[in-house]
């Protein structure tokens, strides 16, 4: 009788580590296919510590009447359509401050500040809100339970609440019923190695140029040039929650 040999396991393995550097793929059950994941030395990095993206808003800059800012954040994420109406969600939004002293009003835009010290993520118990390495407050769908912690905790009103089941959404910002969502920088041009948002290209199409955004780490970048020339406000800056998102003339 022929010895059988004492490592099948190992064996196996070889067998299919080698269909795979062949072809690419192997069927290992019907309708089951185990594919290899070539290296892709062009393949975007993830996150990194060393950037912190945000943003600048100069209240002198944006224009009463317009819109450009949030009708770019709802058509780049299909926030709004035929069968769901403008306050479905609110990603950003302009609001009027006046001064009560002087009557002075100030038009800025409002969206998720991006604070090195959320509140929301403190709150949230399911670890959905979260905050990246780079800045970036997302939250994760998946793991939100709607308990909309976060919605009270936010002091800029910045999270809208998901009411109905969504169809047709784009793949730039998945949704879900039952689930919290607000800005998110436009992480998906961010990870693409893009360097402007929606609204700011909005913005800067309509001639205002009240939106800049970039790293703030980089101390050669526009963003942070600005801010060093410029008195920036953070909105509750008492909080201490150091925002990403700056306004100039307010």
């Amino acid at each position: 009788m022929s010895k059988q040999s004492d490592q099948p396991g190992m064996n196996r393995r070889q067998l299919i580590g080698g269909v795979i550097a062949a072809t690419g793929a192997v069927t290992i059950a019907p309708g089951l296919i185990l594919h290899a994941v070539a290296g892709n030395p062009q393949q975007k990095k993830g996150a990194s510590s060393e950037k912190r993206w945000g943003m600048v808003i100069d209240a002198n800059k944006c224009a009463d009447g317009c819109s450009a800012c949030v009708d770019a954040c709802n058509d780049e994420h299909n926030l709004t359509g035929f069968d769901r109406p403008a306050t479905d969600a609110q990603w950003i939004r302009t609001v009027k401050l006046k001064d009560k002293q002087t009557g002075h009003i100030n038009r800025m835009v409002m969206l998720c500040q991006h604070c090195e010290f959320p509140p929301c993520v403190d709150v949230c118990p399911t670890n959905a809100s979260f905050k990246r390495v780079d800045g970036i407050v997302l939250v994760d769908r998946h793991r939100c339970i709607g308990c909309r912690y976060c919605m009270m905790a936010c002091p800029y009103k910045a999270r809208s609440f998901i009411h109905e089941a969504l169809a047709d959404q784009s793949v730039n910002a998945p949704r879900g019923k039952g689930c919290v969502e607000s800005c998110t920088l436009c992480v998906h041009r961010v990870d693409a190695g893009k360097t402007t948002t929606a609204c700011q290209d909005a913005c800067q199409k309509e001639g205002h140029a009240a939106i800049l955004f970039g790293d703030l780490n980089d101390p050669k970048s526009r963003i942070s040039q600005v801010l060093k020339s410029n008195n920036s406000t953070q909105i509750r800056a008492d909080l201490e929650l150091n925002t990403g998102v700056r306004y100039l003339n307010l």
